[in-house]
């Protein structure tokens, strides 16, 4: 078992570590938008939330040596169910061929306000 920690990717906000390596399989913990550049939380439209997780997640992935196209599993965590759309539009930019299985729940809330969280399991 490996702790992988990306400095391009915003510290873990509680003790959680931002990916695990254990063998080949990469479990990585949700991440919400934050730039870790700034540190600030981008808020501006569900669109932008959703494409700064994914340059999150994909900091983690090249940490550990993975890329997108290494992802197997993904859960999309949102508090409105409306934006599934939106969120599909940004997500599927980075999944162009073969994209991973999925679960998308809507939840009541998630940490800073986020609207939209995204976790994912890589393998190679």
């Amino acid at each position: 078992m490996k702790v992988i920690a990306s400095d391009k990717a915003p510290k873990a906000l509680g003790p959680y570590s931002q990916a695990i390596l254990v063998g080949s399989t990469l479990y990585m913990s949700g991440q919400i938008a934050i730039n870790r550049a700034t540190g600030e939380f981008v808020q501006s439209s569900i669109e932008a939330e959703t494409e700064q997780i994914m340059h999150n997640l994909e900091a983690v992935l090249d940490e550990a040596g993975y890329g997108f196209m290494h992802v197997v599993k993904t859960t999309i965590f949102a508090t409105d169910i409306k934006d599934f759309e939106a969120i599909n539009g940004v997500y599927a930019k980075y999944f162009k061929s073969n994209p991973p299985a999925r679960s998308f729940v809507q939840v009541a809330a998630l940490p800073k306000g986020a609207r939209v969280e995204i976790e994912a399991i890589a393998y190679k």
